[in-house]
């Protein structure tokens, strides 16, 4: 829900760099790169005046909400109930670990008295 809400009430741009029909670059959050038409164009002083730019940038704005504004203090019986619901399942999700008991922990292992590897003659290599 954060994500959502995160989400909506971003905005940002999108810039688009053409040269002619053809796409050069795409932007998100910063300036296009151009094709460098527009530095050759800005040097020759007496011919920018006679020719057209080939060249165009287009900007999309996205923008998001501004006028968020939850109210949490009127709550119906149905939200009630979904609230309810909702932490009633969330924490019932999480299980506590049941403790074993361990019946042999006062004991003591069994005295080897015959040392087994030898009697079935298994070695490791």
């Amino acid at each position: 829900m954060a994500f959502v809400v995160l989400f909506s009430t971003m905005s940002f741009t999108i810039n688009k760099h053409f040269c002619g029909n053809t796409l050069v670059d795409t932007a998100l959050f910063v300036e296009a790169k151009t094709c460098g038409m527009e530095e050759q164009v800005s040097n020759n002083t007496d011919d920018a005046i006679t020719k057209n730019n080939c060249c165009s940038t287009e900007e999309l704005l996205i923008e998001g909400q501004d006028n968020l504004k939850l109210d949490f203090t009127k709550f119906d019986l149905q939200q009630k109930i979904f609230v309810s619901t909702f932490v009633y399942t969330y924490i019932n999700l999480f299980e506590g670990i049941t403790k074993e008991s361990i019946h042999f922990k006062d004991y003591s292992p069994p005295l080897i008295v015959k040392d087994i590897h030898t009697l079935d003659e298994v070695y490791l290599i």
